[in-house]
């Protein structure tokens, strides 16, 4: 069965930097659309950014274009975000999607907490 596993979140100050890691099993890691999405306390999902299956295309939320980057590795079935310049805002569980496209996901993984605090 598909599987998505998250890891590197944790505690950073305002303007810090954290990688988040997702690795995948159980489907064609290498064929699919795969996206990061977050909640933050009290309010619904949003889709923070994605990521074509060869990598050439990448889709940002507006919040977070310019300070995060989304990457992938298909031959280690594993996908990044890099999150550079962190506010508080950016506080929230993020968790790791399978697409088949940006706009829609069907699996998503357990989650990892990201806090943004002094």
């Amino acid at each position: 069965q598909v599987q998505l596993v998250e890891s590197g979140g944790g505690l950073v100050q305002p303007g810090g930097s954290l990688r988040l890691s997702c690795v995948a099993s159980g489907f064609t890691f290498s064929n699919a659309w795969m996206i990061w999405v977050r909640q933050a306390p009290g309010k619904g999902l949003e889709r923070v950014s994605g990521i074509s299956s060869g990598g050439g295309s990448t889709n940002y939320a507006d919040s977070v274009k310019g300070r995060f980057t989304i990457s992938r590795d298909n031959a280690k079935k594993t996908l990044y975000l890099q999150m550079n310049s962190l506010k508080p805002e950016d506080t929230a569980v993020y968790y790791c999607a399978k697409g088949p496209s940006w706009l829609r996901y069907d699996y998503v993984g357990q989650g990892t907490q990201v806090t943004v605090s002094s």
